[in-house]
């Protein structure tokens, strides 16, 4: 089944404290945003890759390919005002039947064999939700009181979350609601079953300083973690 991955770079940057926005940052001598397309493409080539990007950042993006001669292509797709109105415009743009991935467009360190997963699990049950465990204690906060909870019982959510295309279709042709916070929320809603599978742990969202920190010494430390192929 033909494969798509729909990568959203809609980041400004404001908890880093930056002067760009976060995914157009330098990671390891290239923009993270970089990163994240080029993972993609060295697991299959032949995925096609949209990128939505806010349009008054599109000519910002286009100069950065040109200055780090950067040529995997991909279609670039402008963002809207919500995460939903984003994945709504790429999505209407997909019109054979397909694998859809939704991706952050700063989580460069998904592995190949979680998207392996991913796209095997959504080829067979229509989706596919790459989670990992919670290593602390957790408690819910409720009326001024809370209570420990079994971190047994909760995950916590990465992408790409990977779709089949009807599904996906029919999920974004919903009205919006501000309870969507990721695409298996709009999936749930239809009262269709989503399904979990491993995640990486390396697999982390870039948004503050202290990612960043980690995301550089993951780099440094590539051999040690192996994430590229675990």
């Amino acid at each position: 089944m033909k494969k798509f991955v729909i990568i959203l770079a809609g980041g400004v940057g404001k908890r880093m404290g930056l002067k760009i926005p976060k995914q157009f940052f330098n990671l390891n001598g290239k923009p993270i945003l970089a990163h994240t397309i080029e993972k993609f493409f060295n697991y299959d080539n032949n995925l096609e890759i949209i990128v939505v990007i806010p349009e008054n950042q599109v000519e910002f993006w286009k100069k950065i390919i040109i200055e780090n001669n950067f040529t995997i292509k991909h279609k670039i797709v402008h963002g809207g005002s919500e995460r939903f109105f984003s994945v709504k415009n790429a999505v209407d743009t997909i019109k054979e039947k397909s694998l859809i991935a939704v991706h952050d467009g700063v989580r460069p360190f998904v592995s190949n064999s979680t998207l392996e997963r991913c796209f095997k699990t959504a080829e067979i049950y229509g989706n596919a939700v790459p989670v990992i465990d919670l290593k602390d204690s957790i408690r819910k906060i409720k009326n001024g009181n809370n209570f420990s909870k079994k971190r047994e019982n909760y995950k916590l959510v990465q992408t790409p979350q990977i779709f089949q295309s009807e599904i996906l279709k029919k999920a974004y042709s919903q009205n919006y609601k501000k309870e969507f916070t990721d695409d298996a929320s709009l999936i749930e809603n239809l009262k269709k079953k989503i399904f979990l599978t491993d995640g990486n742990k390396e697999n982390i969202k870039i948004t503050d300083k202290f990612d960043l920190i980690i995301a550089e010494n993951l780099y440094k430390n590539k051999k040690l973690y192996n994430f590229a192929k675990s």
